[in-house]
């Protein structure tokens, strides 16, 4: 079930990663992340009389932190597609965020199987290759400078994922709250203090709202299947791997061309979660 539930989460993600980047061809991206953050803060309060749970004052710390890293790692990840080539930022950034909850996972005393642990390699292998859009000739393009802030990036992501596995079974979607009113206050204020527009047509805002309301089904999908009691290092590289959806949705809806790697990438991702799934 726990596995269903990040596979799931990846799904979510990269349609609300699919939403996002659509919206921030239309208006600016710092607006588009601000207010999606916002429609997703509505979002879990509006759920919380129900999927509140008993959340402890450490569960809601640790979901404001879970938030900070979150924050963060968006702010660097935009930053990094602004003064970097996408085509490097994203799989690098991709891999970082699949790495980071194997490696949490392994050091808080997990233990994998030969299966299980084959399957997180190419599930590593897969997201570098789905995210790689100008194909693996592109990484050649890679420096210092563009490498370091996508590295930190999904780093901030990937800590997101293990900062929410730390919270409590009965927590319910209260450790989101707490994570996306922290968000918000972060990205919002640093785009009203560099004097950015948070404003955007009435056109683009729809999509914004989804892709807001879309991360934040994302993010409950994921802290349920960690409470449902799934390793951090198996459920947080399938929930990486959602730039396969991101892509998938792109060649569907936008009939955009996929390159090699990224075809190849896909193949891989579904051996992998398949090795993962199969008994130990």
């Amino acid at each position: 079930m726990a596995m269903v539930l990040a596979l799931a989460s990846a799904v979510v993600y990269g349609m609300a990663d699919f939403c996002g980047g659509i919206a921030s061809r239309r208006a600016a991206a710092a607006a588009v992340v601000a207010l999606s953050q916002a429609a997703g803060l509505v979002a879990v309060v509006l759920l919380l009389p129900w999927l509140g749970g008993s959340p402890t004052p450490a569960d809601l710390g640790w979901g404001a932190a879970a938030g900070v890293a979150g924050g963060a790692g968006l702010l660097l990840f935009y930053r990094s597609l602004a003064t970097g080539v996408m085509s490097v930022v994203a799989p690098v950034t991709a891999v970082a965020a699949a790495a980071l909850p194997v490696v949490g996972g392994l050091l808080l005393g997990e233990r994998l199987g030969v299966l299980a642990a084959l399957g997180i390699l190419l599930a590593l292998v897969a997201v570098v290759l789905v995210a790689a859009e100008g194909g693996l000739s592109s990484l050649r393009a890679a420096r210092l400078g563009t490498v370091a802030p996508a590295l930190a990036a999904g780093a901030g992501f990937g800590l997101f994922f293990v900062l929410l596995d730390r919270t409590g079974g009965d927590s319910g979607l209260s450790p989101l709250l707490a994570a996306r009113v922290v968000s918000v206050l972060l990205i919002g204020g640093l785009a009203l203090a560099s004097g950015r527009s948070l404003l955007v047509s009435r056109g683009v805002l729809p999509v914004v709202v989804l892709a807001g309301v879309g991360d934040m089904t994302a993010n409950a999908l994921f802290l349920v299947a960690t409470q449902v009691g799934e390793q951090l290092a198996i459920t947080g590289v399938l929930a990486s791997l959602y730039p396969a959806s991101t892509v998938v949705l792109a060649q569907v809806v936008l009939r955009e061309r996929l390159a090699g790697a990224q075809r190849a990438g896909l193949a891989v991702a579904a051996a992998a979660v398949v090795l993962i799934a199969l008994p130990a």
